[in-house]
């Protein structure tokens, strides 16, 4: 099997979703400018992506990249059980280890890039960079009150997620396959808003530097909701909107993704109704209802329809077989199906 030529993908989760009331309805649209005014425009939108598993954000995150629903502990620094769409697309397309990579928002996500499958594993795994880490290993011998806001992690749980090990070795490896001064990044990440911005500030570091074929981003803004404030919440679909639309042109304007590049972007899973009695509305996504587990994707790219809009449902595991349509791998052990309208 050869890869199409030249064929790239993007792919941009959103870890804490977030609901209709607050994004698509007529009341929430004014927090999403860029995806319904540049993005949807340009591509097919799907509004209604079902996630029939667990709504923890590490194995939703982890499901998505299988088209397995996996039973993982969401808290444990434990890989996917099945094979992830990295391990089929450098399997099956020879590719090698710089070519996939995953942005994870820190602790939980460490082992993300790989799963603990037989037949694959962690030989044809993607890179993953922790943002927050290789900022933290920056700040060693410096004071981390500038950067405090860049730090957060965990919103989900009062329980700290246990820390992966890292060395300086490793860190000073990261920044030197980017091409990135630790003093420029430490002066550059003081000038950021969030996480998230740091964590596309690194993929668009990665993009110039590597060019991968396969990315994965997730950011993780949204779930801020975590802590009740209803204004930090909204404020993380605004900067998740805007920087959708950033890393769109972005691609747009790189001559090695433009016009060879597929975006998908998709929310995890949803968060509760205000009218759900076993859920607390915005703030978490325990319930298991209908806003909790519906979601929406939008997918751009060549050869995907523009303007055209998708109200049958499909199954979020769809994913990873579309992906393997697009750049021509086999995700034998996926259980999705592949999206017709954008292949």
């Amino acid at each position: 099997m050869n890869m199409p030529r030249g064929q790239k993908a993007v792919v941009v989760t959103f870890g804490g979703g977030a609901r209709d009331e607050e994004t698509f309805a007529p009341e929430g649209q004014e927090n999403i400018p860029y995806m319904l005014r540049e993005l949807i425009p340009q591509g097919t939108f799907y509004t209604q992506v079902i996630n029939r598993g667990i709504l923890g954000h590490y194995v939703a995150t982890a499901s998505l990249a299988t088209g397995r629903y996996e039973t993982l502990d969401n808290f444990a620094l434990v890989p996917p059980s099945h094979a992830t769409v990295f391990e089929y697309f450098r399997h099956d397309l020879r590719r090698p280890a710089t070519d996939a990579w995953v942005i994870a928002p820190s602790n939980g996500f460490n082992c993300i890039g790989s799963s603990d499958n037989r037949s694959f594993g962690a030989n044809f795994g993607a890179g993953v960079i922790l943002p927050k880490h290789l900022l933290a290993a920056a700040l060693q011998e410096q004071s981390s009150v500038d950067y405090e806001h860049l730090l957060s992690d965990n919103y989900e749980s009062p329980i700290a997620v246990p820390t992966a090990a890292f060395s300086v070795e490793d860190i000073h490896r990261t920044a030197e396959l980017l091409k990135l001064s630790l003093d420029n990044f430490r002066t550059h990440a003081r000038s950021l808003a969030s996480p998230d911005e740091l964590s596309v500030y690194i993929a668009r570091t990665l993009m110039q530097q590597l060019s991968p074929s396969l990315l994965w981003i997730t950011l993780h803004d949204i779930d801020i909701a975590h802590s009740g404030a209803y204004s930090l919440y909204l404020d993380g679909i605004r900067r998740s909107d805007r920087l959708c639309g950033e890393l769109w042109r972005a691609i747009q304007n790189d001559p090695e993704y433009a016009g060879r590049t597929t975006l998908f972007i998709l929310p995890d899973f949803g968060r509760d109704s205000d009218l759900e009695a076993s859920g607390n509305g915005f703030q978490h996504h325990r319930s298991g209802d209908a806003l909790s587990r519906t979601t929406w994707m939008i997918v751009l790219g060549p050869g995907v329809r523009q303007n055209v809009v998708v109200d049958r449902p499909v199954d979020s595991l769809d994913l990873v077989p579309t992906l393997g349509a697009v750049l021509g791998f086999s995700p034998t052990q996926a259980q999705g199906q592949r999206l017709h309208e954008v292949l």
